[in-house]
Formats: structure tokens, sequence, C-alpha cells
């Protein structure tokens, strides 16, 4: 089985994908960590890259196709967890799940998180107004980029299984209402 987990920044999708492969002991691709991994080679914040890939679709295409080829390996054996916004796309077998939220709860909680850690390779914001600025231009960034490319609107709710939204609940709320949803998908 195979579970792909899209939606905007904030909304929660590492804590959720991190406790579906603590709970089913499951393995986990974080195509996010894949990509701020090779901004980082570049010498590029996560956004600088977003701006270079949107004339050098190989940086977008390159690490969605290795995510997908992994995913499916991994799969022989096990339960995979992938995270990332187009992996529904390259994983139509995949259960897909929409973790959303509004912008504003997803930027302070991405804020509260660049407090504690720095290794988001966001790019540079001295506040929570500034960081939100970036990132409705990577989300605005991503969805040209995606349509660009693959023709699709990863928002677009429709074209997955399960819907989330997580602005008015906690982590352990919207985790325990994931998993409650596999443990029962898991059964059938």
């Amino acid at each position: 089985m195979i579970i792909t987990i899209s939606g905007p920044c904030g909304s929660g999708k590492s804590t959720i994908a991190k406790a579906i492969q603590k709970e089913f002991n499951t393995e986990r691709i974080y195509v996010g960590g894949m990509r701020r991994e090779y901004a980082t080679k570049l010498g590029m914040s996560l956004n600088e890259l977003n701006k270079y890939a949107l004339e050098h679709p190989e940086s977008d295409v390159k690490i969605d196709n290795i995510a997908a080829q992994k995913a499916r390996e991994l799969s022989k054996n096990n339960i995979v967890v992938v995270e990332g916004r187009t992996q529904y796309h390259f994983l139509p077998e995949s259960l897909k799940l929409y973790i959303k939220c509004d912008m504003d709860a997803g930027a302070k909680r991405i804020w509260n998180h660049l407090k504690e850690d720095k290794s988001r390779n966001e790019g540079k914001a001295d506040s929570l107004e500034e960081l939100k600025k970036l990132e409705i231009e990577r989300e605005q960034n991503d969805l040209a980029r995606y349509k660009k490319y693959y023709n699709i609107d990863h928002n677009d709710e429709s074209q997955y299984d399960h819907v989330i939204d997580t602005t008015n609940i906690t982590a352990d709320q919207a985790t325990e209402k994931i998993l409650e949803l596999l443990r029962n998908n898991l059964k059938s």
C-alpha cells in the first residue's frame, strides 16, 4: 500500500506522515526534504529553487520521478507514506490524502517551527508577516509549476480519497483522525 499526502504549507503533512510511519512501521519518503536538500546543494533557499524551477523543469520532474519510483519499490515489502504535493499524480494507485488549513494557521505553525528548527531552508523572514508573504509566493509558484509541467492543480480536493481540514484542530486530533481512517482502510 502507498499513502500519498498533499496539502498546503503548515497544514500538518509532516506531523501526520511521521505518525503514520510510527504507527504502522512504514517507510516514509519526504519530497519536500529532497527538494530542500537539492536547494542547499545549489546554494539556494527553497523559495529560490522554486523560482529557478519555473524555467528548469528538471528540478521538479527528476525529484518527483525518483520519489514515485522509490515508493513503488518500497511498497513491495511494506506500507509506504509519501509526503509531497504532486505525488498523488505520480502514484495514482495510492490512497490519496489531502491535509488542508487556512494560510494564517499554516504560517503560524511554520513560524513556530522555525523558532526551534532552522533547517527548513524556507527563505529569509524576520516576522510572521514576512513568512506569510513567502508562503503565499511559494504556493503561487507551486501552482504555476505544477500546471505548466503536469497540468494539475494540487489544491483540487476532488482528486483525493480523503480530505481533512486541520485549521481548527490540534495536531493530535488531526493525527488520530487519519490513523483511524487508515486502520479502518487496512481492515477492509
